[in-house]
């Protein structure tokens, strides 16, 4: 595989050209796969700024609104990385409450939210209505290799010492996690689009 360098807009265009050339009517799941420092959320922010500019409803739904509740994500700690690899995200409530919901071919809706991680306490969100065309986004950390059903999948890679460079020190414990998750899934294997990050004003295209 080789990498082809593109401007931080360059990224987004490219993962707008890809939603686009689905062609589906039917709303369209996207996720962007990558740790907090990787720029998921903002990608995400800024391909549905796109989207919403070329004329197509779209939104904005972090998985961070669909992780468990403390008592659940902490049971074995406030620092385990394997609990923070296979436990915190509700993948469960993320397919229930907003991917399969959008596939309703009479009334397509979604959950923009569940959980307040930081109130530890529901949100109390209604849902919302997903017109003909509608794209959701969904940024996250391991949204890979658990058969969450999107229909364009991204992930913004980076090596392990940029990783850790990047890495507040409070969070440091959460790198094996990261480790394991390149392995099994190997989301750079996986995903329809993968974007190296290592330098979050160069990034690159992995193509080939």
């Amino acid at each position: 595989m080789r990498a082809r360098p593109l401007s931080p807009s360059g990224v987004v265009a490219e993962v707008a050209a890809r939603v686009e050339a689905l062609g589906r009517t039917a709303p369209v799941r996207v996720a962007v796969d990558g740790a907090p420092v990787s720029g998921a959320l903002e990608l995400a922010r800024d391909l549905v700024e796109v989207l919403v500019r070329s004329g197509r409803p779209a939104w904005v739904v972090p998985a961070e609104g669909f992780l468990r509740p403390a008592s659940l994500r902490l049971e074995h700690g406030r620092h385990d990385p394997d609990a923070f690899l296979e436990d915190w995200l509700d993948a469960g409530a993320l397919a229930r409450e907003v991917l399969d919901p959008l596939e309703d071919p009479g009334a397509p809706r979604f959950l923009p939210s569940l959980w307040d991680p930081v109130r530890d306490r529901a949100t109390r969100a209604g849902y919302v209505e997903a017109p003909p065309g509608a794209v959701v986004v969904v940024p996250g950390t391991f949204l890979l290799g658990r058969w969450l059903p999107f229909e364009l999948t991204v992930h913004l890679a980076m090596s392990g010492a940029a990783l850790a460079r990047r890495t507040p020190a409070d969070q440091a414990w959460t790198l094996p996690a990261y480790e394991r998750y390149a392995v099994d899934p190997d989301p750079v294997a996986s995903a329809d689009v993968v974007v190296r990050v290592d330098d979050p004003a160069r990034p690159a295209l992995v193509v080939g």
